[in-house]
């Protein structure tokens, strides 16, 4: 039948949570690093927006300004 004992692990109350392997620990936290390196620089890029300090369309001097926009153009 299933859930054996297999391997090496700590009871507690009935529950039995088993150690891992080491590779999975490292690889766990690598990931995890990655994890909040990732929400702190979006949180850099984007926290006055999420938090409503600024709106997403007032960006006029951000990545795609090409021109000066000084000079009043009719057509």
């Amino acid at each position: 039948m299933a859930g054996g004992h297999h391997g090496n692990g700590i009871t507690y109350g009935g529950l039995t949570l088993h150690t891992t392997k080491g590779w999975h620990s490292r690889v766990g936290k690598g990931m995890c690093a990655i994890m909040w390196f990732w929400i702190l620089y979006r949180a850099k890029q984007d926290g006055a927006v999420l938090l409503g300090w600024r709106h997403p369309w007032d960006h006029a001097h951000g990545q795609w300004h090409t021109g000066d926009h000084s000079k009043a153009e009719h057509h």
